[in-house]
C-alpha cells in the first residue's frame, strides 16, 4: 500500500525458550497477516499477542512445555510508533538524549 513498516520484538522466556522462540518466530507473522494492520495498526497488535499465546498454549499442551514469555514490540508505520507488550517487559524511547516515558510497566502490586 506505499506505507513503510517496521516491527520489532524482544521475549524473555520463563522457565525455558520454547514460548519466547515460538513468538519470535510467530508474532509478527500474524501482525503482518491480520486484518486490521492497515486501519487499526494498534487492535492488530492487541490481536496477534492474543492470537500467538492461543497458538502457543495449543502447541504447549500437546507437547507438554512449560514455558512463559514476556514480550515487548514496537511496530512503526509511516511517522508513528506503536508499542505493545506483554509481562513485564518494557521499552525505552530516548529522544534528545532524554528518555520518554511510553508504558507504565506491569508490577505486582497494580491492578
Amino acid at each position: 500500500d506505499g506505507t513503510d513498516r517496521a516491527f520489532f520484538a524482544v521475549f524473555d522466556g520463563h522457565g525455558g525458550v520454547d514460548a519466547a522462540n515460538y513468538s519470535a518466530t510467530h508474532l509478527h507473522v500474524n501482525v503482518g497477516l491480520h486484518e486490521e494492520i492497515v486501519k487499526n495498526p494498534a487492535e492488530a497488535l492487541k490481536c496477534s499477542f492474543q492470537k500467538t499465546d492461543e497458538m502457543f498454549l495449543f502447541k504447549a499442551k500437546r507437547e507438554k512445555l512449560r514455558s512463559g514469555t514476556t514480550g515487548v514490540s514496537a511496530l512503526i508505520v509511516g511517522n508513528k510508533l506503536h508499542i505493545a507488550w506483554l509481562g513485564d517487559s518494557q521499552v525505552m524511547l530516548v529522544q534528545q538524549g532524554k528518555a520518554v516515558t511510553l508504558m507504565e510497566p506491569h508490577k505486582p502490586e497494580r491492578e
